[in-house]
């Protein structure tokens, strides 16, 4: 359904896939990591001797994630019928395959600019590149915000990551926005984002807006050379 490899995108860490899975799945990776998020439906899902069964929520705003973690070199199956996000970047194969069942969720924000987040495979989790969250901004609220960027590799004041917003809506049918803007407008899109749009973020900040009657929910996967969130923003926000 989406495709996103880092030759498409034009960079090196970040790929991205969402995928319907209907009866039976089986994927490997020679040297890239996966994070298997189960958007919607019912799976099971198997790599190694690792096996979750019945996973899944009726949709995107429906409860807490699940995932699989899926090292290179490894096949692993979904089977059932759920539509998948495949988030992927460069590994070498140090760690065993598990299920992810309880992420962290938290509230950041206050007021227009609050939103709930769930971290799938963030720095609390182990990988060796990925950093995976989900997020749902309601309907009138920014997000990403104040504006950040993580464009610049100089930790621990920032790091650098590449990253893909993965947008669903609800109703399906409305509308967000997001710019993606460096500080010197070398860069600078402000994009009308539909349900099941994917927004690059190559470098520069990345600030979203929910619609004024929909709900928003995006899918970061970010991945760099070095595997931590360090941020940087936008002093004329704060």
């Amino acid at each position: 359904m989406v495709r996103v490899t880092p030759e498409s995108a034009g960079w090196t860490y970040v790929g991205f896939e969402v995928v319907q899975a209907a009866g039976r799945l089986e994927r490997s990776e020679p040297d890239r990591e996966t994070c298997v998020v189960v958007l919607s439906g019912t799976c099971d899902l198997t790599a190694g001797d690792v096996t979750g069964r019945g996973l899944g929520r009726s949709d995107v705003f429906d409860g807490p994630p699940t995932a699989l973690y899926v090292p290179p070199g490894m096949s692993w199956a979904a089977e059932g019928d759920a539509q998948l996000a495949l988030c992927m970047a460069p590994a070498e194969g140090r760690l065993a395959p598990r299920l992810l069942t309880s992420p962290k969720l938290l509230t950041r924000g206050e007021g227009m600019e609050e939103r709930r987040v769930a971290n799938i495979l963030m720095e609390d989790e182990a990988a060796e590149s990925l950093l995976v969250t989900e997020v749902i901004t309601p309907r009138g609220h920014w997000s990403s915000y104040p504006p950040h960027k993580h464009d610049t590799d100089d930790p621990p004041r920032e790091t650098y990551l590449e990253e893909t917003y993965y947008h669903r809506l609800r109703p399906d049918d409305g509308f967000a926005f997001q710019r993606v803007y460096s500080a010197d407008r070398t860069l600078d899109e402000a994009i009308a984002v539909r349900d099941g749009d994917v927004v690059l973020v190559p470098r520069g900040y990345h600030p979203v807006a929910a619609g004024a009657r929909h709900d928003l929910y995006y899918l970061n996967v970010m991945a760099g050379p070095l595997r931590e969130w360090r941020i940087s923003s936008d002093p004329a926000y704060g």
